[in-house]
C-alpha cells in the first residue's frame, strides 16, 4: 500500500512548511542489536522519513546494511557519550528536523502526521512524552500533564527543528542520557522556544539503556546531570510552560 507523505501548510502563504521527508530519525546503536532492527523495521514499515544511524563504538553493524539507501550509517569507532552524539547529528544531519529517537520505541502507526501538525511559530519541539516542572518540589522532579505545552519532552521521542537545536546545542558534560534530555529541553526553552507534548502511535519496548546498565554508573551521571541542570536552571520560572 502506498503511504501518503504528511505536509504541514501555511494558510496565509498556501505553502508547504514540513514534509515528512523533511524530518530525519536518527537512532543510537550501543548494543542489543535485534531489538535495534526492530526499532528501524517500524520506522520504516510505517513512515517515508529518512533514517540516519550512528555506530557507537565497536560493534556489530553488518544488518544495517541491507537498509541503505533508506538508511545512512556514520560509524564512531570511539564511543561516544549522549550529549556529544545528539551533537554530532546535530551537525551531520542535513535535514530541517531532525527526530531523537531511543531505539526502544516502536512506531505503531506514522506518527509524523500528528506531529507536522502541531508544530507552528514558535514550537520548536514535538515529543511523544514530557511534563512540567515540579516547583512545589523545588524542580526535582517532573510531572506529565498529558498533551500540550511542556517545560521538557523525553528523549524516547523527540523531533526538533534542527537548526534552532543545533544552536542551543546539548551539555557535552552528558555522558548519560538520563536527565541529559531533561537538560536540553530547558536550554530549548531558555533559548526562547516553545515545547509540546502529544499522544502519539508509539510503543516502548524494553529500554536497554536504563534496564541494562550498571546501576551505579546509571545513579551516578543520573545524579550529575540533575545537579547540573538544577544549578543552571532552578528559580528561572520565566522559561517554563504556563502550569496546568
Amino acid at each position: 500500500m502506498r503511504r501518503r507523505e504528511s505536509t504541514w501548510s501555511d494558510e496565509s502563504s498556501n505553502s508547504i512548511v514540513i514534509s515528512e521527508r523533511d524530518i530525519t530519525v536518527t537512532l543510537i546503536l550501543d548494543g542489543y542489536l535485534e531489538d535495534f532492527l526492530d526499532s528501524v523495521r517500524a520506522v520504516i514499515e510505517n513512515s517515508q522519513a529518512p533514517i540516519y544511524i550512528v555506530v557507537n563504538g565497536k560493534q556489530d553493524f553488518e544488518p544495517l546494511e541491507a537498509f541503505k539507501p533508506r538508511v545512512s550509517i556514520n560509524y564512531q569507532k570511539q564511543r561516544l557519550g549522549w550529549s556529544n552524539v545528539v551533537n554530532l547529528l546535530l551537525e551531520e544531519v542535513s535535514s530541517d528536523y531532525i527526530t531523537l529517537m531511543d531505539p526502544s520505541t516502536r512506531f505503531l502507526a506514522n506518527p509524523f502526521p500528528d506531529v507536522i501538525s502541531t508544530f507552528s511559530d514558535g514550537v520548536v519541539g514535538v515529543g511523544w512524552r514530557g511534563g512540567l516542572i515540579n516547583l512545589d518540589d523545588e524542580w526535582r522532579s517532573v510531572d506529565d500533564k498529558g498533551p500540550g505545552e511542556v517545560d521538557v519532552l523525553f528523549g524516547y521521542f523527540m523531533v526538533l527543528n534542527r537548526k534552532f537545536a543545533k544552536a542551543v546545542g546539548a551539555n557535552p558534560s552528558a555522558k548519560y542520557y538520563r536527565n541529559a534530555d531533561l537538560e536540553f529541553s530547558l536550554a530549548l526553552r531558555e533559548a526562547g522556544g516553545k515545547l509540546v507534548q502529544v499522544e502519539l502511535p508509539l510503543a516502548q519496548e524494553r529500554h536497554h539503556g536504563y534496564y541494562d546498565v550498571d546501576s551505579a554508573y546509571r545513579e551516578k551521571h543520573s545524579k550529575e546531570n540533575y545537579q547540573r541542570l538544577l544549578k543552571r536552571f532552578r528559580g528561572n520560572l520565566g522559561i517554563l510552560a504556563s502550569r496546568r
